[in-house]
């Protein structure tokens, strides 16, 4: 029995299901070879485990081809592979003004090496319009990035509809879906992406350091490492392309568990109960006086977290209070993401954010709601 109240799933989902324990623990303990750098038989059953999971997720992002994802240790290494891979001097980029730190600051750096970039405001409860996009375009466009799910606004962007208005446009789109897969039907095809950068350890549940990069048949993106794959000199092809080095085995085939988990239990059911859990939390927390909430009021709007200030309270006074006198446990702060809170106007100091999961209960929003209660009214 746990002590404390969980409710920091977006920055990673915990606890993992226990078939994710029992499947990492077993190939640690039975199948510990090399992934594909040899033919003896542990080898072999790790390659296996790199491919189930492969084809598990391409079946869930409704990838036609798996060969087409590769595994990385995180969305951050997916998406610089992908922005440092791909832009040059003289190449522009439209984003948004509210992406998380991983995508901004590579744009930053490779803004130092002539690089354009455009950053979209989108409105005060963070949604970018697809005409606000194609009004950014210019002939130098070579990419536009737009996050799928705000992680400071929670807001889910109509990304289909962005990609519907780009698929004739000589220009690449990419979305950051850190907080959506898993969490929320998310169709490459549909959606019109031709890159899609995710990771393990939230919605799906999976361990850390584990995260993946889906790339359109037809696009090709220069490697960000070389070396460590393969035995020939000639061409190497996706996946192995971005798979350099020895794969996190384990790690993987705890994701390929956790993906597992996700369509067995159901998205559809998954996000009935996340969205019944914001719908307690807005209500709630909109009746304290003093309170604030960043992002549409709409549950339907958002994945599964929630920021918000308190009048005259510093949020990561607030956050310490939760922990050690409640024992909730939220994030405080900017969530590396400062542009998001300057357009929510919450910056520099960021704000309190609690993201519940498919493991919490409506009970457990209500003990959150009366902790706030009792700290706007002097409870630190």
């Amino acid at each position: 029995m746990m002590d404390y109240i969980y409710l920091d799933n977006a920055a990673t989902s915990f606890p993992k299901p226990e078939s994710v324990l029992v499947e990492v623990a077993d190939i640690m303990r039975t199948r510990g070879g090399n992934p594909g750098r040899g033919s003896h038989r542990l080898s072999i059953e790790a390659s296996r485990v790199i491919f189930s999971t492969r084809e598990a997720l391409a079946k869930l992002l409704n990838a036609r081809d798996a060969t087409r994802i590769a595994f990385t240790k995180n969305a951050t290494e997916a998406i610089n592979i992908v922005l440092k891979g791909l832009l040059q001097s003289g190449d522009h980029v439209v984003t948004s003004a509210f992406e998380h730190n991983s995508v901004a600051r590579p744009l930053k750096a490779l803004e130092g090496r002539g690089v354009e970039v455009s950053y979209l405001k989108g409105d005060t409860p963070g949604f970018v319009t697809p005409k606000e996009v194609l009004g950014a375009l210019r002939e130098n466009t070579k990419l536009v990035t737009i996050v799928h799910g705000s992680n400071v606004f929670g807001t889910i962007q109509p990304i289909a509809e962005i990609g519907a208005v780009l698929k004739d446009k000589d220009v690449v789109f990419m979305t950051d879906a850190a907080q959506t897969v898993g969490a929320l039907n998310v169709d490459v095809v549909e959606m019109n992406v031709d890159v899609l950068v995710g990771t393990g350890h939230k919605a799906l549940f999976g361990p850390q350091g584990t995260g993946f990069l889906f790339v359109r048949e037809g696009l090709s993106v220069p490697p960000l490492i070389d070396g460590g794959t393969g035995e020939v000199d000639e061409a190497i092809l996706m996946p192995d392309v971005y798979e350099g080095g020895t794969m996190n085995t384990p790690g993987i085939g705890g994701l390929g568990a956790g993906i597992n988990f996700v369509t067995e239990t159901g998205i559809e059911k998954i996000r009935a109960h996340e969205v019944s859990l914001l719908r307690r939390l807005i209500s709630g927390l909109s009746e304290i006086d003093g309170v604030s909430i960043i992002g549409p009021m709409e549950a339907e709007e958002r994945v599964a977290l929630l920021c918000f200030n308190i009048d005259g309270h510093d949020p990561q006074e607030v956050g310490v209070t939760l922990d050690e006198k409640y024992a909730l446990l939220t994030r405080s702060g900017i969530h590396c993401s400062p542009g998001a809170h300057r357009t929510a106007g919450s910056f520099p100091l960021g704000a309190i954010r609690v993201s519940p999961a498919y493991f919490n209960t409506e009970e457990e929003m209500d003990t959150f709601i009366n902790a706030v209660k009792e700290i706007s009214k002097g409870g630190i």
